[in-house]
C-alpha cells in the first residue's frame, strides 16, 4: 500500500517514540471523505468511530499499512494509512483559511462545471476544505479549493461556509431536523451515517462544545449536570439503557415530550420519538444538561 514519504517518516517516529501529541497539533490529515477507525489494525475488526475529510489527527503508532490515530475529541482507533496524508507542506485548512461543508453532502469538481466530469469527491457535512490563496473566481457560484492531496478543485459556494460561530440551543434543535432520515451507521459521525452518540456529539459541536464520543462517557462527563425528568428543557441529553451503569443509547430532548435520535429501532436512522412511548420510557436512565 502506497504511503507518501512524509507520512512514512511520521509513522516511524510515532512508533519508535510512542508519540503523545495532541490532535490540536495534528501530524496528518484525513484524505478520505469518511475514514473508518477500527479497534485493531484490520478492516475485519469492529469500527469504533470515524474521521472526516480535511480534519487533523495525531499519529500514535503504526502497523503494516495501518496508522493508530487520535482525533480532536481524544478518540483513538486504527485507520488505513492510505486514508491519511502527512503534513509535509504545513497545516491543511488552517484557521482563517478554511471552509466547511454545510450541506448533507457536497460534490467537488475538477473544474467549475457540474456537467463535464463526474465529481472528484463527495464530501459529508463538516468536511473541511482549504480555499486557494487568492482563489481564482469564475463567478459567485464557485470557490476554488486545494484538496488534501494537493490538487486544485472547485466546490459550489452554496455547499460550504467559512462561518464557525457557535449556535444557540434553538438553532441546534432546528438544525437537528435537517438530518431526519439519515441512516444509522455503527461508529458513524457524518451525514453519510451517524450512530446515536456520534449524532449528539455533532449537535453539541455546533454550540462550540466538544463532548466525549460514547454515550456512557457522555453521561458521566463533567461538562454536563444531571436534571430530573420533570425539569427537562429543549437541548437536554437523554440516556437510555438497562441501568445507570449500562447506558447504550442517547438522544436530544426537543420539548413537548419528544426527542430526536439516531436509532436502529423501528426504521433505522435519525427520527423523532416520544419519551412516553415504549421502549424509551422504560429505558430512560439519565438526563443531562450541558454546561454553557
Amino acid at each position: 500500500m502506497f504511503l507518501n514519504k512524509a507520512l512514512c517518516a511520521l509513522l516511524l517516529f510515532a512508533a519508535s517514540a510512542d508519540a503523545q501529541q495532541s490532535a490540536a497539533r495534528p501530524d496528518a490529515v484525513v484524505a478520505k471523505p469518511v475514514a473508518n477507525m477500527y479497534r485493531e489494525a484490520s478492516d475485519s475488526s469492529d469500527v469504533v468511530s470515524q474521521a472526516i475529510y480535511g480534519t487533523g489527527v495525531a499519529l500514535l503508532k503504526s502497523a503494516s499499512g495501518w496508522a493508530n490515530i487520535r482525533t480532536a475529541d481524544g478518540y483513538t482507533g486504527w485507520v488505513a494509512a492510505a486514508d491519511l496524508r502527512g503534513l509535509d507542506g504545513g497545516a491543511y485548512a488552517p484557521a482563517g483559511r478554511v471552509v466547511r461543508v454545510t450541506e448533507m453532502s457536497a460534490n467537488i469538481y475538477s473544474e467549475p462545471n457540474v456537467a463535464r466530469h463526474a465529481p472528484l469527491l463527495q464530501l459529508p457535512w463538516e468536511a473541511r476544505l482549504e480555499p486557494t490563496s487568492g482563489a481564482t473566481q469564475v463567478d459567485e457560484r464557485w470557490l476554488q479549493v486545494k484538496l488534501v492531496d494537493g490538487r486544485v478543485a472547485w466546490v459550489q459556494r452554496g455547499d460550504v461556509s467559512a462561518e464557525f460561530s457557535p449556535l444557540s440551543i434553538k438553532a441546534v434543535l432546528d438544525l437537528a431536523h435537517k438530518f431526519l432520515g439519515v441512516t444509522y451507521t455503527w461508529g458513524g459521525v457524518s451525514s453519510f451515517g451517524f450512530d446515536c452518540s456520534g449524532f449528539t456529539q455533532m449537535l453539541e459541536r455546533q454550540r462550540g462544545i466538544e463532548m466525549p464520543r460514547d454515550a456512557d462517557v457522555q453521561a458521566a462527563w463533567d461538562g454536563a449536570v444531571a436534571v430530573e425528568r420533570k425539569n427537562l428543557q429543549p437541548g437536554d441529553l437523554l440516556f437510555f439503557g438497562s441501568g445507570a451503569t449500562k447506558i447504550t443509547h442517547t438522544g436530544m430532548y426537543l420539548g413537548d415530550g419528544k426527542f430526536i435520535h439516531d436509532t436502529t429501532h423501528g426504521h433505522p436512522g435519525v427520527q423523532i420519538s416520544r419519551l412516553d412511548d415504549m421502549p424509551w420510557t422504560q429505558l430512560l436512565v439519565a438526563m443531562r444538561r450541558v454546561k454553557p
